[in-house]
This record gives C-alpha cells, sequence and structure tokens, in this order.
C-alpha cells in the first residue's frame, strides 16, 4: 500500500534529466521540483478552493448528520425504521448514477459553475447519518433525562450534551468527508469550467496533461496534494480510531 507513495516521492526528489530510480535512492537529491509543480501548477488557488469547500461540506454534512442521527436514534415515530433503510439503501448508490439528474437540477437553479454546485450535492450523507446514529444511541440516555428533568429541549440535549461526547464520532466524520472532497474530482470535472474555481485534483489532472513526461515534476505535484490531508490524519488519528472501534451496530 505504501510503495506507491515511496515511489512518487523518491522521484519527485530526482533532478530533472535524470532516469528515475524506482525504489532506489537516487543519485543527487533536489528539492526544486516542488517548487516550479507548486508555481507551474497554480496550486495556491487550488488548495484555496478545495480547503474551502471540503470545510463548507464537512460542516454541512455534520449539521444534517447531527439532527437526522439523533432523531433517528432518539425519537419515536411512525415508520423511522422504514427511514433508516431508506438511508442505508442511499449508500448502494453511487454518485455517478445521479449526476445527470443533479447536474439538471443545479442547472435549473442556475447553480452551475459556482461554490454552491460543489458543496450542495454533497451537504447530506447517508453515511454520516448513520454514523451519529448509532453513536447516540451508545450514550445512555439516563443524561438526556436529567437534562430535561433541568428544563433544556431536544435541541440543547443536542448541543450540549450529545454533540460534546460524540466527538470521536464526529473527529471520524470530520476526516471522511474532508478526505472525500479533498480528492473528488468529478464534481468540479462535471459542475464548473470556470479556472477559477479548480480544486487541487482538477488542477493535478490538468498539471498531468501539461507534464506527461516530466515524471519528477508530476511526483512532485502528486506529493504536494498528498501531503494535507495525510498531516490532517495523522493529527486526529487517535480520535478517528475511538470513533470507528466505539461506533458499533445497536438497536
Amino acid at each position: 500500500m505504501m510503495a506507491p507513495l515511496g515511489v512518487a516521492l523518491l522521484t519527485s526528489i530526482t533532478p530533472i534529466g535524470t532516469t528515475a530510480t524506482g525504489f532506489n535512492l537516487p543519485t543527487q537529491v533536489t528539492f526544486a521540483n516542488y517548487q516550479v509543480a507548486w508555481e507551474r501548477g497554480n496550486f495556491v488557488l487550488a488548495f484555496a478552493n478545495s480547503t474551502f469547500v471540503a470545510l463548507a461540506v464537512t460542516t454541512a454534512q455534520i449539521f444534517t448528520s447531527a439532527l437526522a442521527g439523533y432523531a433517528l436514534a432518539r425519537l419515536k415515530f411512525r415508520g423511522r425504521q422504514a427511514l433508516i433503510l431508506v438511508v442505508l439503501a442511499t449508500l448502494v448508490i453511487p454518485f455517478q448514477l445521479l449526476v445527470i439528474p443533479v447536474f439538471l437540477i443545479l442547472k435549473w437553479g442556475h447553480l452551475l459553475n459556482t461554490y454552491v454546485s460543489l458543496i450542495l450535492p454533497s451537504a447530506a450523507s447517508g453515511f454520516g447519518i448513520f454514523l451519529l446514529r448509532q453513536f447516540f444511541m451508545t450514550i445512555p440516555i439516563e443524561l438526556e433525562q436529567a437534562a430535561m428533568l433541568d428544563g433544556a429541549n431536544r435541541f440543547q440535549v443536542l448541543w450540549r450534551i450529545m454533540l460534546p461526547l460524540s466527538r470521536p464520532a464526529l473527529v471520524t466524520l470530520f476526516l471522511f468527508t474532508f478526505i472525500g472532497e479533498w480528492n473528488d474530482l468529478f464534481k468540479p470535472l462535471i459542475f464548473t469550467t470556470r479556472p477559477e474555481l479548480r480544486t487541487v485534483q482538477l488542477a493535478l489532472a490538468e498539471f498531468q496533461e501539461q507534464f506527461t513526461n516530466s515524471w519528477q515534476l508530476l511526483m512532485a505535484a502528486v506529493v504536494i496534494a498528498t501531503v494535507p490531508i495525510v498531516l490532517l490524519f495523522l493529527l486526529g488519528q487517535k480520535q478517528f480510531i475511538q470513533g470507528v472501534a466505539s461506533t458499533g451496530i445497536k438497536e
């Protein structure tokens, strides 16, 4: 699993004009490839766009997943189990099957070639709803009952009790969503054509077309696009593992 990343890293520090050495250390090491790739790929704008879109989608998914997950975990209403099955069914439908109706909806709303077209289609997630629902069910209901006896309503219980106790699950959802949006090429490619809306993956794809024969520059660009999400995962690794381990199947 680490082999492709290792090859990319070694190739990226190999001077241009020399043969890539694969897993062997290059005879000469240079970091100039990163500067050239950064400048020619215009990654400053791409990083800003990807960061904004990923944070916006992540915030929207945490908000919608928290509300829907809490309702499905605690509220008793007719059709709840059927609604849970519908939410789970959305997980098996690939986005590629929905791209045409989503495109038509965005076109009807005059939202193509805007940040909204990159954010709105992913504002809610069946995975996020199910993840938080399962985690909420592991929290003792007595905590909520005690808060309601003190006069708290449902929203206060969710904001002041459930969400603080659900930090591992929230970090897990944040990492999954942010990394998924950072690596997404499909939506920017279909819903945008304006150069100022280029994301990292779209910039990387265009960079690949321009420097097909320069493996050193291409691998440097790959490393540049990969480092932020690797660092993000390392920062949230502890909470991520705890969130996955503590979110079981509970009915």
